[in-house]
Order: structure tokens, then sequence, then C-alpha cells
């Protein structure tokens, strides 16, 4: 099937001039993307798990929007609407209360000359370097002082001493940078030596998109072991075991690469990065031409904060304040005092049905759609009439019983007001998108059988007719 950017595919057909009717008409199109065109550059900067592709953003907001428009996601997430926004001419809004998204998505629209991303990047490395050597004892004073206690704990436990020595040194140089947008871009370069898909230079197999496992032996550049557990088994070397990277030169390596996202594309929009809360975003009502976001999974089937504190917790967030934060997030397990809504039948019928199963998890089902009624509720206020909401989002199975997302949140959508012509459906590219699935395919992995699909959602607001 042809690509959705093959310009000849879509100059010969008539997209409708109807605002309803043609949201269903790209509903309709093919949305997986797979392949069609290569990406800019500036959405590589920092691994994320389940990234949706830049050319589902591009889409809509090239065929719902005109420059000039207002573009929000109101959960930012690694930024790719914004990015795709600020690209086209548009104004981007991105909301999110992770601090490390909202961090990677300022890193990727703010203007900053490259030269001078390599001129104070290599300044900070140096600087380090020469800490490394020459005041390891400085350091490890210093060390021992910023964090508390469990944090330092959790340092301790998953960075090697003299990763942290590098890191720590880097942390401290970058600290020093003055431009506040040069220095959160060097953040970002930090921060990306750590969340990689490989662990970056931590004792993590993977941060990039599941749950940190610690590696079982680690070896040198030479094949010589730095230390092995008595569970490490040869055999199994490639899921167990990782080489030794030096935090100063992963540095230098990200901040070489960086050069190119930074100069990857002319933009010409603007971008505003806040920390807000999607059910509250402080923006005005009917001020918004176009929302495309992407809501997390269903009872926190992708952690975020999982791995997203191996960075934060360098940056001076505590381990325990991050847990508590962690609690805030959409998709939250934590139930106790929990506001729940009012919800419709379908939601309220899977809800109804997994208590039967599982009466714990049934409140965690019911904190979601209630977070997420809230949230549409709040896209619906601040969103234009006769405007669209684009929504991306995956399926959820809790204790075998298929909770539906999609048709759910379509009509918790329509119970505050929204329109739903259509719900799209793509097939997930496994080779490039950042899920926390195996490599292999396994027919009975209910993770992997809601993960091999997303779902895209079109909420209409209705005009007003006198």
């Amino acid at each position: 099937m042809p690509s959705l950017f093959e310009s000849s595919v879509l100059e010969k057909q008539i997209i409708p001039k109807n605002l309803l009717e043609r949201l269903k008409y790209l509903l309709e199109k093919n949305l997986d993307f797979h392949g069609s065109e290569k990406e800019i550059a500036a959405h590589n900067l920092h691994s994320f798990p389940a990234k949706f592709p830049p050319q589902l953003p591009r889409f809509f907001i090239e065929h719902l929007t005109s420059p000039g428009d207002v573009v929000l996601d109101p959960m930012v997430g690694s930024g790719t609407t914004i990015v795709e926004a600020y690209l086209s001419g548009r104004i981007g809004i991105g909301l999110d209360i992770d601090v490390l998204a909202l961090k990677i998505s300022r890193a990727k629209t703010s203007p900053i000359k490259t030269s001078d991303i390599l001129k104070i990047g290599m300044v900070v490395y140096q600087e380090a370097k020469n800490d490394v050597l020459r005041g390891k004892d400085v350091l490890q004073s210093e060390i021992e002082t910023y964090f508390d206690q469990d944090s330092k704990n959790f340092i301790d436990g998953w960075f090697l001493p003299q990763t942290q020595l590098e890191l720590f040194a880097l942390l401290k140089h970058i600290r020093e940078v003055q431009v506040s947008e040069l220095r959160n871009f060097l953040e970002v370069v930090f921060s990306s030596t750590i969340i990689t898909k490989m662990g970056g230079v931590s004792l993590a197999l993977d941060l990039a998109h599941t749950r940190p496992h610690k590696v079982k032996a680690l070896f040198d550049s030479s094949g010589n072991y730095i230390f092995r557990s008595g569970s490490f088994k040869p055999e199994k070397k490639h899921v167990q075991s990782k080489v030794f990277k030096s935090a100063l030169e992963e540095f230098k390596r990200k901040l070489l690469q960086s050069l190119e996202i930074a100069s990857s594309s002319e933009k010409s929009g603007k971008a505003y990065l806040a920390m807000a809360n999607s059910q509250q975003t402080g923006l005005k009502s009917n001020s918004v031409d176009l929302i495309i976001t992407s809501p997390p999974y269903a009872s926190n089937a992708i952690d975020y904060m999982r791995a997203h504190k191996f960075s934060l917790v360098w940056f001076g967030y505590g381990i325990n304040e991050l847990k508590r934060e962690r609690a805030k997030y959409i998709g939250g397990e934590t139930v106790s005092g929990f506001p729940f809504e009012q919800l419709p039948a379908i939601p309220e019928q899977k809800i109804g049905l997994l208590s039967q199963v599982d009466p714990k998890r049934s409140k965690v089902l019911r904190r979601y759609f209630s977070e997420m009624k809230r949230s549409l509720s709040e896209m619906f206020r601040v969103l234009k009439p006769e405007k669209s909401c684009i929504m991306v989002v995956g399926n959820s199975t809790m204790k075998g019983i298929d909770t539906e997302i999609p048709l759910c949140l379509k009509e918790i959508g329509e119970s505050v007001g929204f329109v739903v012509p259509k719900i799209g459906e793509r097939r997930l590219d496994r080779d490039r998108r950042m899920l926390p699935t195996s490599s292999k395919r396994d027919p009975n992995s209910q993770i992997q059988q809601r993960m091999m699909k997303e779902y895209v959602i079109g909420f209409y607001k209705p005009g007003v007719h006198k």
C-alpha cells in the first residue's frame, strides 16, 4: 500500500472540505508509516519508549492545520508532535509532568548553534576528564554529600565507582554552563549516555524499553572480565552481559552525534514546553487548532519512571521523590483515596468483568478511565469548535480480559461532547518501535498480542449552532 507521504497519491484524491468528513477520510488511510521516509535526525536525540513515528503527527498537521495554527500535545513524551509542529511553521505547545520528557522535548526545539554545542560541550568533556585524572578524592567527597542515603544506595547498585566519578564530573561542569538552553541540551546528551537500548554506562542491560535487569557479567574492551556473578551463563552472554563503556567517552560520542541532530533542519515555527497535567492544562478555552497525543498504557504497562530515574537521580531528584512522582502518572496503580469519575456503559462493563477476577486490578482500570475522562474533558475545553484531537492508544489485556481501551476511550470522549467518526489502526514496526517485547514472536504472550498494533482515535469537537 502506498505511503501517505507520496504526494502523487494525495494529489490524485479529493480531500473533503467538511472537517468532520476530512478527519474520517484521513483515519481511513494507511497509518503504518513503515519505512515511508527518513526521519528528521532530531527525533533520535534520546531514547524513549513507545514513540509514534514522526510521519503520523506530520500527516495530520499538514491536513488539519495551517501555518501559524496552535498544535497541542498535553502528554508530550519525547516531543515528536511538537518537533513536527515546530518544523512545519505551527505553534507547538507541549505539556507533561515528566521532567525528563520536558528536557528532551526542549532540547529538540531549542535554536542552538552547533558551533556552541561543540565548543562548550568539548570544554565540559575536557574539564571533567581532567577532574577524574587529578581530583578523584575531591569528586568522591562531593558525591557523598550530593546524594541522600537512599539515592546513594541506588547509585552504588547500578553504577561502577569509576562511572560515578565520570558522570559526576560531567554534570558538575554542565551545571556551570550559563545559557539555559545549551545547559539543558548538554543535560540531555548526558542522560542519553545512561538511557539507551543496551543500558549505556549503567549496569542495566536495557533502559530504552523495558524494566532494568542488572548485568551478570561485565567485560572490558579486550573481552576480559571486569566482574561476573555466579549465575552468569557464558552461553547466554549476549543477553546477560555487556562491555564496559567510559561515561566520558560516551558523552563525547553522543555530543558529536548531537551536532547532526541540532543542525538537521531549519525550524520555522515556535515551541512552548511547560510542566502541566493533561487533566488541568491551564490553557484558555477554545484556543487550540489541533491536538495530537498518545497517553500511557493502562496499569503502567510501560513504566517511564522505571528508566528515567537512572538519569533524574543525577539531576538532584531523590529516589523516594521520584517514586512519589511516579504515582501521579496516568495509568498508575495507586487507588487509595483516588477520585473516580462516572463512566459510560462500556468502560463500566469492562471494569465489572475485571472485578469478578481481580477487584484490586479493576480499581486500577477505573482510575485509568477516570484520568482519561478528565483529560478528554480538558482537551474538549481547550480545542476550538470544528477542530480535531488525534489520540494514539494501545490496547491492554488484564487477567485475560480484553479491556478494549480504544472503544472505551471513544465512548468516554463522546460522553464529554466529542464526535468520533472513525478509529484508525496502525501495525507497529517491531524493528523500530521501542516497546517492552521480546525479539522473538510468542503467540501466547499477552503483551506481544496487545502491542502488535495501535489505534488512532479521531475526536471532533462540533461547532456551536445558533
